[in-house]
């Protein structure tokens, strides 16, 4: 699993919907469906209707890859501070039970007032 509390992350951004879906096809459930995609350097994550699921590229060829899943379910609450005019990142915190704590850090173009809204319509 990602140790998200130890672990440096070069800022995720949008990509499209296809960059991870023939990576996470076999991952997904009936029904499931991507929202939306975001992707560092190498590792990414897939916002879909049902989890998050973050996708840590490893090695130096890239083939190995450790997935994780975060089911919507068992986010306990969750906080967003967007980017202000000298700070270049958004952030997203989310409290996972079983887990604990998960930051996720954002380009500032990015869209974390349409993250939040995909979050909240599952959890709340």
């Amino acid at each position: 699993m990602i140790d998200f509390n130890n672990a440096k992350f070069v800022k995720l951004r949008a990509v499209g919907n296809d960059t991870y879906s023939r990576t996470i096809e076999g991952l997904l459930v009936e029904g499931e469906e991507i929202i939306s995609t975001y992707k560092g350097l190498r590792d990414g994550v897939v916002f879909t209707n049902k989890r998050i699921i973050a996708i840590n590229v490893q090695g130096l060829t890239g083939t190995k890859k450790d997935f994780t899943s975060l089911p919507y379910s068992k986010i306990q609450a969750f906080s967003v501070e967007t980017a202000g005019l000298l700070d270049l990142d958004s952030e997203l915190d989310l409290w996972f039970s079983g887990i604990g704590a998960v930051r996720l850090e954002f380009v500032r173009e990015a869209n974390v007032s349409e993250i939040c809204r995909i979050i909240s319509e599952r959890v709340l």
